[in-house]
C-alpha cells in the first residue's frame, strides 16, 4: 500500500498520521482490514514494533478496531462520516471579528517587510543587531531559567519585572510610576488590543493621527471601532482640528510622531489633556522608540504631565533589544488597573516568566541602560550618515522630514504624486534596494511620493554603498518621467489603502 511518511517526528507517530490520512481520505472502505504488522513493517522498511505502536494509537483514538486472531479493521462509524466531502465553499457562521478581518487584514502583504533581492533594505521598525547585547541575553536567560519558578506567572507580570520598569521610566521617562499600575504584556500590538477591550465597544469612535502607523488603524477596524483621522503637522497632533464628536479614544505617538518624525509640543500636550477631559476621553500614548533622541536629553513621557489619570502609556522592548522578544508594559490608570489584568488574562494567561525575569535582571544589572546609550551612540552616526546622503544624491529633489529621534526618517520626492511610488520602488529593486513606502500608514494618502528611510540594521559602511545607488535610482526614475494617468495613484491607493477597507463596510466601520 502507499503511505507517505512526512520525515517529522519518531517513526510510529509518522505511520500514525498516514494511516490516519488514508482512513480519512476514503482509501481504506468502511470496515476494511489493515495491512498486517509484519507486511507493513516488511514493505515500509521499519521495524514492527513500530507499526503495532501505530495500531495500538489508531485503536486508542477510535480509528479502527482489534478482531483478536483476524487483524485491524477500520470502524465503520468513523469512516461513514468522515469520508464525506464538502460540496460547497460556503463558510459556516463567523463572528463580526473575523468578518471584519477578512475585509481588512493582509496578512501576505503587510507594509514594511523587505523585499526579496535587495541587498540594502531600508526597513523601519528593526533595531541595531548587536552581538553583544544577544550575548548577555543569552546568558540572563540561563540564569533565569534555572531559577524561574515553573507554574503560571503572575497575569499582571512579575514584580521584579513591574518595579525594573518604574525604576527605567523614572530615570529615562519622566514618570512617576506604582509598580502595581505596571502591565506586562506580549508587546504594543497586544496593549492596543487591550485598551480596546477594555475601553471602547463596537461603533465607538477613536481618533488616530493622520499618518498613523498601519496595525493601530486595523486593530481599530477588527474592533469595529469608527476611525476619526486628524492631520499633524511639525509641533505633532493638529488638536485645533479634533472631532467635536467625544471619542472613546485618541492614539498619539507624542515623542516621536510615527511616521512624520515630528514632536508633539507642549502647548498642544495641554489642548490634548483639556480636550480629553472635555469629552470624558482617554489617551492612549504609544512611546514606541522615544528612548532614541539626538538633540539632547530624553524627551519626558506624555503621560508625565497627566493630571487626570487619563494616559495609558504603552512601551515595548522590540525596538529597544529585539522584537522576537515580544514583551511590552504598559502603565494604566488605577481605577483601570483590575479591567486590564482581567483583559490580558483572557488573551494569555500571562507573559512567559523566563523572559521576563531575564529582562527585570538585564534592567536592574544597568546593561539595559547600558546598551541604550551605546545604541543612542550608533544610531546618531548612521543617522547622519543618512542625511548627509539624502542630501547630496537627492540633489534637491527630496525633501526630508525634520526629525531628531528615532530609528527611521520619512522624506518625499518633490514633483512625484502616489502613482510613482511603485515605479520608485521596482527601480530600487532593481538596483538591490529595499524602498518603503509611506503610504500606507495613511487613512487618506496624499497624491505625493514619500518614502520611509529606516537605518537602524544598516552599518555605515552598508550605508554609504547603498546612497549612491539611492540617487542613481533617482536619476532613472527621472528619465521616465512622472506616471501618465490618475488611474496607477488609484490602483496604489487600492492596494494599500482601499484593500483594507472595502467600499461596502467603510460607512460601518469608519468615520472621516
Amino acid at each position: 500500500m502507499y503511505l507517505a511518511l512526512d520525515g517529522n517526528g519518531p517513526l510510529h507517530a509518522q505511520l500514525t498520521r498516514a494511516l490516519k490520512g488514508a482512513i480519512l481520505d476514503g482509501r481504506y472502505g468502511e470496515g476494511a482490514r489493515l495491512p498486517p504488522s509484519r507486511a507493513l513493517a516488511a514493505e515500509l522498511g521499519v521495524s514492527r514494533n513500530t507499526v503495532l505502536t501505530a495500531y495500538e494509537q489508531l485503536r486508542a483514538e477510535g480509528f479502527v478496531s482489534a478482531r483478536i486472531g483476524s487483524g485491524s479493521y477500520v470502524t465503520p462509524p468513523l469512516h461513514a462520516t468522515q469520508v464525506q466531502r464538502p460540496t460547497s465553499t460556503t463558510l459556516p457562521p463567523q463572528s463580526a471579528f473575523a468578518r471584519r478581518g477578512r475585509l481588512v487584514h493582509d496578512h501576505g502583504n503587510l507594509p514594511g517587510r523587505a523585499p526579496e533581492g535587495a541587498r540594502y533594505c531600508f526597513q523601519y521598525g528593526l533595531p541595531i543587531v548587536n552581538p553583544a547585547v544577544a550575548s548577555m541575553w543569552a546568558r540572563e536567560l540561563a540564569r533565569a531559567a534555572a531559577y524561574t519558578s515553573p507554574n503560571y506567572p503572575p497575569t499582571q507580570g512579575l514584580p521584579a519585572l513591574r518595579e525594573a520598569i518604574g525604576d527605567y521610566l523614572a530615570r529615562r521617562r519622566g514618570l512617576v510610576v506604582d509598580p502595581a499600575d505596571v502591565v506586562v504584556v506580549s508587546g504594543t500590538q497586544q496593549a492596543i488590543s487591550l485598551c480596546l477591550r477594555v475601553l471602547a465597544d463596537e461603533g465607538d469612535h477613536a481618533v488616530v493621527e493622520e499618518p498613523q502607523y498601519f496595525a493601530v488603524r486595523e486593530l481599530l477596524q477588527l474592533h469595529g471601532a469608527r476611525i476619526s483621522p486628524v492631520p499633524t503637522d511639525v509641533e505633532g497632533l493638529r488638536c485645533d482640528l479634533l472631532p467635536e464628536r467625544s471619542p472613546r479614544l485618541v492614539f498619539v505617538t507624542p515623542s516621536h510622531q510615527f511616521p512624520g518624525g515630528s514632536v508633539l509640543s507642549l502647548a498642544r500636550r495641554m489642548e490634548l489633556f483639556a480636550y480629553a477631559r472635555r469629552h470624558d476621553a482617554w489617551v492612549v500614548e504609544d512611546d514606541y522608540d522615544g528612548e532614541f533622541r539626538y538633540d539632547g536629553r530624553p524627551l519626558a513621557a506624555l503621560r508625565s504631565l497627566d493630571r487626570g489619570d487619563r494616559v495609558i502609556y504603552i512601551g515595548s522592548f522590540s525596538k529597544t533589544v529585539f522584537p522576537s522578544l515580544r514583551l511590552g508594559y504598559m502603565v494604566v490608570p488605577r481605577a483601570l488597573r483590575e479591567d486590564f489584568v482581567t483583559a490580558k488574562w483572557s488573551l494569555d494567561f500571562g507573559s512567559s516568566a523566563i523572559e521576563q525575569a531575564a529582562m527585570a535582571s538585564f534592567i536592574a544589572s544597568g546593561g539595559f541602560e547600558r546598551h541604550l546609550r551605546r545604541s543612542t551612540r550608533i544610531l546618531a552616526e548612521r543617522r547622519e550618515v543618512l542625511m548627509q546622503g539624502l542630501r547630496h544624491y537627492g540633489r534637491g529633489r527630496v525633501r526630508i522630514a525634520d526629525s531628531r529621534a528615532g530609528m527611521h526618517v520619512a522624506a518625499w520626492v518633490e514633483g512625484h504624486g502616489a502613482a510613482d511610488v511603485e515605479r520608485l520602488l521596482a527601480i530600487g529593486l532593481r538596483h538591490g534596494l529595499g524602498l518603503h513606502s509611506i503610504l500606507p500608514h495613511y487613512h487618506a494618502p496624499p497624491d505625493r511620493c514619500g518614502l520611509l528611510f529606516g537605518f537602524a540594521s544598516l552599518s555605515v559602511a552598508e550605508l554609504r554603498e547603498a546612497l549612491p545607488l539611492f540617487g542613481r535610482c533617482l536619476e532613472e526614475f527621472e528619465r521616465e518621467g512622472p506616471a501618465p494617468v490618475a488611474a496607477l495613484a488609484r490602483q496604489h491607493r487600492g492596494e494599500h489603502h482601499a484593500r483594507r477597507q472595502p467600499r461596502q463596510v467603510r460607512g460601518r466601520i469608519r468615520q472621516r
